[in-house]
């Protein structure tokens, strides 16, 4: 993989695990204020963030599968920890909503 190929792939997981995050913690905000239709909105639309981001990780992981190592850097390092902070997240905002929903009725 090119240098500049590495860091953009890294980029585009971090740009959408970090959609994928905000957009679960407005989902959570959003059924803490009782707005669950928008609330299921954002979480809709993290879940369509986390599988390009998934998308990007599985590309790369089929490339090391087939013989073509993918280097490792800091920048990589960093955007996993975005894809697994944003994977949390939604794990959350699911069980939140659904918590904010049994204590609005």
């Amino acid at each position: 993989m090119v240098d500049d190929e590495k860091y953009e792939v890294a980029f585009e997981i971090i740009a959408c695990a970090g959609d994928a995050k905000s957009l679960a913690l407005m989902a959570i905000e959003e059924a803490r204020n009782g707005n669950f239709e928008q609330a299921e909105k954002n979480l809709a639309e993290a879940r369509e963030q986390m599988a390009k981001a998934h998308d990007v990780q599985n590309d790369m992981l089929q490339s090391e599968a087939q013989g073509r190592s993918v280097e490792l850097n800091i920048v990589l390092i960093h955007a996993e920890d975005h894809l697994t902070m944003a994977i949390m997240s939604i794990d959350f905002a699911e069980e939140f909503i659904e918590l904010y929903k049994q204590n609005h009725k």
